[in-house]
């Protein structure tokens, strides 16, 4: 309506001042002129929400078929402009019928039964008394009819059009595989992070528990240790817990008060003090090269070895028997350079049959170090090995900044 009165103005006032209402010439002129600024409203991207919002409301098109979100493309925003002016101008037209169809039809439903309006001229032509006070029922019946039909079938032609022109187009299916490409992304670094910080403190807390409980008789001793080991892993595990929450609340890993991720420069003792206290024992040779190497890797580096030698350990406590000997050397390039890589080491026996979980050549955890190797270009391979397990990764140094 906005459109066609701006149109129906202008046209008055190129008529000389005429009333456009008065003529039905004008009218579709006024009609005709008021499509163009409806398109050019159209191209705008807010646009296309508004159209595929009130097709899902009235139209039934199912979700999946129809676009999110404003037009990313010129392409778009043209079909959305094209829908949003067949959809005005399909409406005007049906609207116009809606105001004029049903008076008639039931002045002419009613000119059998009214004395008044069967002497009364009312100037409809062949539609009005001229066609007989008895037949003009019918003729009311069929524009009431012909109103429905035409409503019903401009509404299946725009639910069918609106599939098509209101669809996504390839700009709006890479996008939306984009994002859920990055919040799959999100999701799995906080199952990595979920599966490492909690899972290898159940099992360390688990061994530790029940070899206390196996001697709490005869070695109170070693159950105060093991009881000052699960508080100690607990109370850790809580402050990780915390910041991996702090990342699925709010995407901060640090803000005031959440506890830093640990590194393998300033965690790994601690880490191995608790392995050896939950009853494994391990044997770690490391060859950091000059003092102070460990301090001087990337920060990422750092991070993303301190979480695979985790896994690594967790897997002893739970699938092995034997020692666990861990080897964590810093290598250089050729000409003794900067450290290019940093390789990790671990072996140990599988344990025998004795209802402990059969190891497998990898289950969340193992996944979730390849993910952390392959962030750094590096690599991790884990099976069997002569008679031992090994898990070994590789991971560059170069480029890890950050």
């Amino acid at each position: 309506m906005p459109y066609f009165l701006l149109a129906q103005a202008g046209v008055g006032v190129a008529a000389g001042g005429a009333n456009a209402f008065s003529s039905l010439p004008l009218t579709l002129a006024s009609y005709a002129l008021a499509l163009p600024p409806a398109a050019l409203t159209g191209m705008l991207g807010p646009v296309r929400p508004l159209s595929v919002a009130a097709v899902r409301a009235l139209c039934g098109v199912p979700g999946e078929r129809l676009a999110e979100g404003p037009a990313r493309s010129w392409a778009a925003r043209r079909r959305a402009s094209a829908w949003w002016t067949l959809h005005l101008g399909v409406g005007a037209v049906l609207s116009g019928m809606t105001l004029a169809v049903p008076p008639m039809a039931v002045t002419l439903m009613a000119l059998p039964f009214v004395g008044a309006l069967r002497e009364a001229r009312l100037g409809w032509g062949g539609l009005g008394t001229d066609a007989g006070p008895y037949a003009a029922p019918l003729l009311g019946a069929g524009l009431l009819a012909g109103l429905v039909l035409c409503a019903a079938g401009a509404g299946a032609v725009l639910a069918r059009l609106a599939s098509v022109l209101l669809g996504p187009t390839g700009a709006d299916r890479l996008a939306a595989a984009e994002e859920r490409a990055a919040d799959l992304a999100v999701r799995n670094r906080l199952a990595r992070e979920l599966h490492d910080a909690v899972g290898h403190a159940l099992s360390a807390v688990t061994l530790q528990a029940a070899a206390a409980r196996r001697v709490l008789d005869t070695d109170p001793g070693f159950v105060r240790e093991a009881l000052a080991a699960i508080e100690d892993t607990t109370r850790r595990t809580v402050g990780e817990l915390d910041a991996v929450l702090g990342l699925l609340r709010d995407g901060d890993p640090a803000r005031p008060g959440a506890a830093p991720a640990p590194t393998l420069a300033a965690d790994l003792d601690g880490l191995l003090a608790r392995t050896r206290a939950a009853g494994a024992a391990v044997t770690a040779r490391l060859d950091p090269g000059p003092a102070g190497d460990w301090a001087l890797l990337p920060a990422i580096a750092s991070r993303e070895a301190y979480r695979i030698v985790q896994e690594g350990l967790s897997n002893a406590l739970r699938h092995g028997a034997g020692p666990v000997d861990l080897r964590i050397r810093l290598r250089r390039d050729a000409r003794g350079g900067d450290h290019r890589e940093l390789e990790i080491t671990m072996t140990n026996t599988p344990a025998a049959p004795d209802g402990r979980e059969p190891r497998t050549t990898g289950g969340r955890g193992l996944h979730g170090a390849r993910e952390r190797a392959a962030l750094l270009g590096g690599r991790v391979e884990a099976g069997p090995h002569g008679n031992a397990w090994r898990l070994l990764a590789v991971l560059p140094l170069a480029g890890a900044d950050r």
